[in-house]
């Protein structure tokens, strides 16, 4: 293990520390994920006697412990043990992010946003005889128009995040100590008017994990989790769960990554392939014929191209300008040039380990055969720390990104 690095177990629902140096080997490097719960595996051997607790069981159990990487005193990954193999002295332990546990946990409640309300009506029945006047009225009058339906009260989509990462820490032996974002992301689920709500229902049998993914997915917002001491003098691990703005990260024109200065790999520059498309068809609300839509293409950025066609269903919106957005965003992703998936960098004064966060956009300045000099910026979606001294950092094109 090299020098300043250690790895600390906690116990899942106590956090009474196991053990401050876990003789763990690493099989893969601790991988931190943008808007996923990143893993860590590795194994233990031989058989050490302080990793058997009182009743002879390992002390890193399933679902049962939490596993940090500490580098230089400060927390650099943290999760929770998830699967466990054992063949003779050799124990292979999974990790994987506290943003991995409500996966298949159901959700047992009820939740609408923008439910559709119909006010009774008070004249109902009260033309019997259908001539359109209130029977019996004198002065004849005229029956008023029925009260026209509306939408009820609606939640802001980092709300609903909230509820269900509430709901499934609440519960028995639930609570990993995760602490969300209090901010909103500007957005309500629903429509305004009652005519598609949203439902998180009980009877559904919704899996938690999987309703946050489609949130994610369809609303468009960057998520991270973040491990650190609480402060420089307590053994306390706090856990933040970040929400974006819809987007974590900022440009960062004060570091530099640099072939031959801090770069010293790159993984094979790739296209967009099957991606690739030159015009985008936006579906909105609405069905059928009465379904908004929205048609934009940029030819001369793909001057010489066949037209390649693209359809993206966003139920969400209903104006013309926001249809285009969303167009336009797609279109900017699925035309973007050649981008480099992955660089592997040595600490340097040019950007020092952890001076970045996930989300960040980074110019990277690389030479490929064939291509040429390429310098272009890159967003940051995961990363990866190695005990020889080198991190690789997963990228993709910045006007690729969709928000």
């Amino acid at each position: 293990m090299p020098a300043g690095w250690r790895f600390i177990a906690q116990d899942a629902i106590t956090e009474e520390v196991l053990d401050w140096e876990v003789p763990f080997t690493l099989s893969s490097n601790p991988r931190r994920d943008l808007s996923g719960p990143g893993a860590m595996t590795g194994k233990i051997e031989p058989e050490y006697a302080r990793m058997l607790g009182p009743d002879g069981d390992p002390i890193l159990q399933e679902w049962g412990t939490k596993l940090y990487l500490e580098v230089d005193g400060a927390i650099r990954w943290g999760g929770l043990v998830t699967k466990t193999a054992y063949d003779g002295e050799q124990a292979t332990i999974n990790c994987e992010g506290f943003s991995a546990y409500p996966h298949g946990i159901p959700f047992e409640s009820y939740v609408i946003s923008g439910k559709k309300i119909t006010p009774k009506n008070p004249y109902a029945g009260k033309d019997k005889n259908h001539d359109g006047y209130i029977d019996f009225s004198n002065p004849k009058r005229k029956v008023p128009p029925a009260p026209k339906p509306f939408g009820g009260p609606r939640i802001d989509v980092y709300d609903a995040v909230r509820l269900i990462w509430k709901h499934v820490q609440t519960r028995p032996y639930g609570n990993v100590g995760l602490v969300l974002d209090t901010h909103d992301k500007g957005e309500l689920l629903g429509a305004s008017d009652g005519s598609d709500p949203w439902e998180l229902a009980w009877w559904d049998s919704p899996d938690c994990g999987q309703t946050l993914d489609t949130l994610v997915n369809q609303f468009q917002f960057d998520w991270m989790e973040t491990h650190a001491w609480n402060d420089a003098t307590s053994n306390t691990i706090t856990h933040r769960l970040r929400l974006g703005r819809p987007r974590l990260g900022r440009k960062r024109p004060d570091l530099r990554f640099a072939q031959g200065e801090n770069i010293v790999a790159i993984a094979r520059p790739e296209g967009m392939g099957d991606d690739y498309a030159n015009e985008v068809v936006v579906l909105g609300r609405g069905e059928g014929q009465k379904m908004k839509r929205a048609q934009v293409h940029n030819y001369s950025r793909a001057a010489g191209r066949l037209r390649r066609v693209v359809t993206v269903t966003d139920k969400k919106l209903s104006s013309a300008d926001a249809l285009r957005r969303r167009g336009q965003q797609e279109l900017n992703g699925r035309t973007a040039a050649l981008q480099i998936p992955a660089i592997q960098i040595i600490d340097h004064p040019n950007a020092r380990f952890g001076s970045w966060t996930l989300g960040d956009d980074i110019r990277v300045q690389v030479h490929v055969p064939w291509v040429g000099a390429i310098d272009v910026w890159h967003r940051i979606i995961s990363d990866e720390i190695s005990a020889d001294g080198f991190i690789t950092l997963t990228l993709k094109r910045s006007d690729s990104v969709h928000y």
